[in-house]
C-alpha cells in the first residue's frame, strides 16, 4: 500500500510584513495594467513602481505571468462567491441545469471583463491542465444533481468545462476588438443553454 503524507499541524501562516507586501504588489499592479496595459508590465517594473526590492517580487510571483495570475486570483475569488453564495439562478436555490445555464452566462461575462488578465497569465513554458480549471468543481457537483449516473466518472463535467473555457477563450480573443463582442457573447450563451439542456434534458 502506498503510504500516505500526512499534515503536520497547522500550515504555517503568511507572516504579517509578507501578507502587506503581496497586498501591496497586487494593488500596484492592479494600478499599472490601468494605466499602462499588461504588456507593459514587468517584473523589474513593478519592483521600482512598488518600492521593493527585485528579490521581493521574484519570490511573490516567480514569473511575469505569476503577477497576472495573482490578479486574475482575486477577481477569480469574487466569481466563486457569487457562484456559491449569490442570488439563483447562478448561486444556490434554483434547478441544477438552470444554474449551468446561468453559470456558463456568467463565466462568459467573467472572462470578456478579464480578458487581458487571462492572456497575461498564461505561462507559455507551463501547461495549464483542464482539471485544474476553477469551474471544474461546481460543473461536477451540478451534474451529479441534475443526472447523476453520467455525472460520476467526472469525464462529462471535464468537457463540458473544456467547451466552455478553453476554444472559448481563444474564440473571444479574435473577436475582442470588435464592435460585436457583445453579440459573439450572446451566441456562445445561446449554445451553452442549447448545450446543457440537451444534456440534462
Amino acid at each position: 500500500m502506498e503510504p500516505v503524507a500526512l499534515p503536520l499541524g497547522r500550515p504555517r501562516e503568511e507572516r504579517a510584513d509578507a501578507a502587506r507586501n503581496r497586498a501591496h504588489l497586487i494593488e500596484v499592479a492592479r494600478g499599472m495594467v490601468a494605466e499602462l496595459g499588461a504588456d507593459k508590465v514587468t517584473m523589474d517594473g513593478l519592483a521600482d513602481r512598488a518600492g521593493l526590492g527585485k528579490g521581493t517580487v521574484f519570490r511573490r510571483f516567480r514569473t511575469r505571468a505569476g503577477i497576472f495570475h495573482a490578479l486574475l486570483d482575486e477577481e477569480e475569488t469574487r466569481f466563486q462567491r457569487e457562484v456559491m453564495s449569490g442570488p439563483p439562478p447562478l448561486g444556490p436555490g434554483a434547478p441544477a441545469a438552470a444554474r449551468l445555464v446561468a453559470f456558463g452566462r456568467a463565466r462568459l461575462e467573467f472572462l470578456v471583463r478579464h480578458m487581458v488578465l487571462a492572456r497575461a497569465s498564461i505561462d507559455p513554458g507551463q501547461p495549464v491542465p483542464a482539471a485544474e480549471s476553477p469551474s471544474l468543481f461546481h460543473v461536477q457537483m451540478l451534474l451529479a444533481e441534475a443526472r447523476p449516473d453520467d455525472a460520476q466518472s467526472g469525464t462529462l463535467a471535464l468537457q463540458l468545462v473544456a467547451a466552455l473555457e478553453g476554444p472559448i477563450l481563444l474564440y473571444l480573443q479574435s473577436h475582442d476588438d470588435a464592435p460585436d463582442l457583445d453579440a459573439a457573447v450572446e451566441n456562445l450563451t445561446t449554445s451553452w443553454r442549447v448545450l446543457v439542456e440537451r444534456v440534462c434534458g
